[in-house]
This record gives C-alpha cells, sequence and structure tokens, in this order.
C-alpha cells in the first residue's frame, strides 16, 4: 500500500487523502503516529492531506473502546508538528480541527462541521483570499451550491 501511495504521488496527477481509522489499542500509539507522520512528509511531503478518524463500536468489533476526541487531537497535532500542513479529524464534531486553514496566513479557508461546509475563503483557482498563498487540492473554479 505505501509503494502505491508513492507511486500516486510521484508519478500521476491524482489527488489523493489519506485517512487512518484510530483504534484504541490497536494503532494509535504516539509511536504509531510519529512514524505514520514523517513517513508522509519524507515520502509524499506536507500537502498529502491526512484525516485521522475515530472507531466507534461496531458489528464484528463491539470489543474495541470508541476512539477518545483527546486520541484525535493528539494524533492531529503531531503530525502537524512533524510538518503535514493539512492534518484533520473525522467521525466527530469538531470544525476547528476538520477545517482547512491556510498554512502561510492561518486564515479558515474551508469551515467543515462533519458533513456541513460553512465557508469557502478561497478564490476560484484554490488561493488564499487573504495573503494568496496557493492551497494543495483540486479545484474547478467557483464553488456552486
Amino acid at each position: 500500500m505505501l509503494d502505491t501511495l508513492v507511486y500516486l504521488n510521484h508519478e500521476t496527477k491524482v489527488w489523493f487523502e489519506i485517512t487512518t481509522l484510530l483504534i484504541p489499542g490497536e494503532n494509535d500509539s504516539a509511536s504509531e503516529i510519529e512514524r505514520l507522520s514523517r513517513w508522509v512528509v519524507d515520502e509524499l511531503g506536507p500537502d498529502v492531506p491526512v484525516h485521522f478518524t475515530a472507531f466507534h463500536p461496531d458489528w464484528k468489533m463491539r470489543d474495541k473502546a470508541r476512539t477518545p476526541h483527546a486520541t484525535l487531537i493528539r494524533a492531529r497535532t503531531v503530525a502537524m508538528a512533524n510538518g503535514i500542513r493539512h492534518a484533520y479529524v473525522g467521525n466527530v464534531h469538531d470544525k476547528a480541527r476538520q477545517s482547512t486553514f491556510c498554512h502561510n496566513c492561518g486564515e479558515r479557508l474551508i469551515g467543515r462541521d462533519w458533513y456541513m461546509l460553512s465557508e469557502l475563503r478561497l478564490d476560484p483557482t484554490g488561493h488564499c483570499r487573504s495573503c494568496g498563498t496557493r492551497c494543495a487540492g483540486v479545484f474547478d473554479g467557483p464553488p456552486g451550491d
């Protein structure tokens, strides 16, 4: 799988994002998040978004606890400290940590809370309306309704 991500990043123009379902006691240790974050920056660069998503007990994994919100926040903090510009938490309500911010000026560019979008502060070509810095992503003109 890691080779595929490297291939996609270096050999294609496809946009991709990484989502990691954090399962308590399985893959949520500080060392695992640290290794993942460093690998992403070293192999893919700082602009590949990484989503840390909350697990909830369901179907065949009812013996595991729900991912604490604090674990998601810690993972995001570690990822950003290691240079990932766009790290997010998911499967929880947390607008501050699900929104996209300009890595240059800190302006909230795309406001998100779960699946609800609240603001878009990018020009039609994907640049921050405050400072003009390009936001990583694929933008096809102005947003729709």
